[in-house]
């Protein structure tokens, strides 16, 4: 088959998209519409308030383990709406759970919160700092986690409201980008007797997550030398910063001889601090990812070995401190029909013109898009045929241990790359404010129907067994090890 770019995929689903919504539409079922429909009213009468929780959230841009007063505002907002808090959990301060209700089916909710170090952007259209080198949102987490707030307040209500049995239980999950929070929830049993699990992400599109992600391994590498004066006394020095270098090198050369989905990058986090003398500390910090977590252990153990033999050659000592390790994504397809179904019930949403010429703006600094604006109003076709994106997740070791969903909505401007200081500034402003809401609704609607209907659930469940397989144990690399509380730092 011919490859088909992201942006031509993207073009072609938003017309086919137009033309099925209204068929897709017809199909949910009819208990669910009538019984929620007025879900989306209660979130919509509260978008204001969601949108200043989310730009405060926004504001304080806390990288992982370090949310303090992110979690602290999210726990607030939940506390003040009766849920029961558990705050501290698994061994991280900023993490959470907050529960209404009691007894099957137990559904979640899942809400991320940490920001990305160096993405310091304002609401402009243009590249500005707010603090040269601080952190910023760039991939949106701040309206993450406050759309899953919402959505489960929303259903809170509702449930009292039709006296719906079952028990609503909220996830706050620190440490997302690279410190894998929900894989110590996993691995401490936390959601041991959740039914269901749903979530979504930020994103320039709204869709139904309906393939997997890349599995990885990260981990900070710190070689130990010997200090000396490198013009007067070089040959005693052993120096830190060559075996970095040494690893480096290694690792690059391995690039040709793995498998070509496989993605492998790393940043010196420090090589020294003057050139006139031999580094007797230097640190690397490597990740390495591929769709199947099995070939990414095998990976990370070559790394290993060039972490090793960097050391020998260099007459200095390594140690690896493993900050994360994440599975891919396990797609459940009768979970993502629900949701979809969810998703065209909500549709996009329409740009002001102040808007519209906002982003049209941002638009000319980013490379040449086929994606049309107008994408943000509508709701893409499920499609279960794409290749495992290019990310990674630690939702994905929730998918491995609870049949999972994710989606997508529109909180960037179209073509908008996460990670990047334009989607810092889209998440800051009323263009993300629309997107989440588009996500807080849809989460509600998919938690409210699978409440609604057992059969789903099991059906869910039965679907995720038999892609797990009859012999599947979970199994995290990260072992028994603390959650690495100072990796940002």
């Amino acid at each position: 088959m011919p490859v088909i770019s992201r942006a031509r995929q993207l073009t072609v689903r938003l017309a086919v998209g137009l033309a099925m919504g209204a068929a897709s539409l017809g199909a949910q079922p009819a208990t669910s519409a009538a019984s929620t429909a007025g879900l989306m009213a209660s979130i919509d009468a509260r978008a204001a308030h969601y949108g200043d929780v989310a730009r405060q959230i926004w504001g304080f841009a806390e990288v992982g383990y370090q949310e303090v007063k992110s979690s602290a505002l999210l726990q607030a907002e939940l506390s003040s709406a009766g849920f029961r808090l558990k705050p501290g959990i698994a061994g991280m301060p900023t993490a959470f759970t907050a529960e209404y209700g009691s007894g099957k089916p137990v559904i979640a909710i899942l809400g991320e919160f940490d920001a990305l170090p160096g993405l310091s952007q304002d609401t402009v259209p243009e590249q500005r700092a707010l603090v040269a080198g601080a952190a910023g949102h760039g991939c949106g987490h701040n309206l993450f986690g406050t759309a899953a707030v919402a959505s489960a307040v929303a259903v809170k209500e509702w449930m009292i409201a039709n006296k719906v049995a079952g028990t609503l239980r909220f996830y706050g999950t620190p440490a997302e980008e690279g410190g894998a929070g929900k894989v110590y929830m996993v691995r401490d049993g936390l959601f041991d007797d959740v039914d269901v699990a749903v979530t979504w992400h930020p994103g320039d599109r709204n869709d139904v997550n309906a393939s997997s992600s890349l599995a990885n391994i990260s981990g900070k590498f710190r070689f130990h030398g010997v200090s000396a004066h490198a013009a007067a006394s070089p040959e005693l020095g052993r120096s830190a910063l060559d075996a970095v270098e040494a690893m480096d090198v290694m690792v690059n050369m391995m690039r040709e001889h793995v498998p070509q989905e496989t993605r492998m990058h790393y940043v010196i986090t420090n090589g020294g601090k003057a050139p006139n003398v031999v580094p007797d500390f230097a640190e690397v910090y490597y990740v390495v990812r591929h769709p199947d977590i099995k070939v990414v252990d095998g990976i990370w153990e070559r790394v290993l070995k060039a972490a090793q033999g960097a050391a020998l050659g260099t007459g200095t000592t390594s140690e690896v401190v493993v900050t994360g390790a994440v599975y891919n994504l396990l797609i459940n397809q009768t979970l993502a029909t629900v949701q979809q179904r969810a998703l065209e019930r909500v549709g996009g949403y329409a740009y002001t013109e102040a808007e519209r010429a906002w982003a049209e703006r941002l638009r000319a600094t980013l490379p040449p898009s086929k994606i049309p604006l107008a994408a943000v109003g509508v709701v893409q076709p499920l499609d279960f045929t794409p290749p495992a994106g290019g990310g990674s997740t630690d939702v994905g070791d929730v998918s491995w241990r609870v049949p999972t969903v994710q989606m997508s909505a529109a909180t960037w401007v179209p073509g908008t790359p996460a990670h990047s200081w334009q989607a810092v500034a889209a998440g800051g402003m009323s263009i993300g404010a629309k997107g989440m809401i588009v996500g807080a609704k849809t989460i509600a609607l998919t938690a409210a129907e699978l409440f609604l209907n057992p059969a789903t659930v099991s059906a869910a469940r039965a679907e995720f067994e038999k892609a797990r397989g009859p012999n599947f144990v979970y199994a995290t690399r990260l072992g028994v090890q603390k959650p690495a509380l100072d990796y940002r730092k």
